[in-house]
């Protein structure tokens, strides 16, 4: 809010280019905070994906939960007005890939009754395969 009254002074004193550099700034903190709301449903969703791969099973929940965090990652990243979408494709990858080590390690905690640590769980996958995956079901693959 506090941006926004800036802004204001700013173009009410008639300060074009502080009002575009407050803009420019506004709109990086914009796509900051959606990139981190994808950032946290990828880590559900992969620590999901992991289990299932680990356990070469599924449960219920476990695919509800990777059908939901689908959808809150496809929506955080839609551009509604203007459409398309606030993360390139290698955006997108970055931040799901960002999001893999910490995934594995809650994967761990769950997967097996939490039998493994997360080196010997990350040994039982494909890091990349599932990452891919994932990619795959946020891009627009069947959820």
């Amino acid at each position: 809010m506090e941006e926004l009254l800036e802004l204001k002074r700013f173009l009410l004193s008639g300060n074009i280019s502080d009002a575009l550099l407050l803009v420019e700034e506004m709109t990086e903190m914009s796509k900051d905070d959606k990139i981190n709301k994808i950032y946290s449903f990828a880590k559900i969703l992969l620590m999901h994906l992991i289990k299932q791969r680990a356990e070469n099973r599924t449960t219920r929940s476990w695919d509800l939960s990777i059908k939901n965090s689908v959808r809150e990652i496809q929506r955080t990243n839609q551009r509604r007005k203007a459409k398309g979408n606030y993360c390139e494709p290698s955006e997108l990858r970055e931040t799901i890939e960002e999001a893999y080590d910490i995934a594995l390690d809650a994967a761990a905690g769950e997967a097996f009754e939490g039998k493994y640590e997360s080196a010997e769980l990350g040994v039982m996958v494909d890091r990349d395969r599932i990452i891919q995956e994932a990619i795959a079901l946020v891009s627009g693959g069947d959820v």
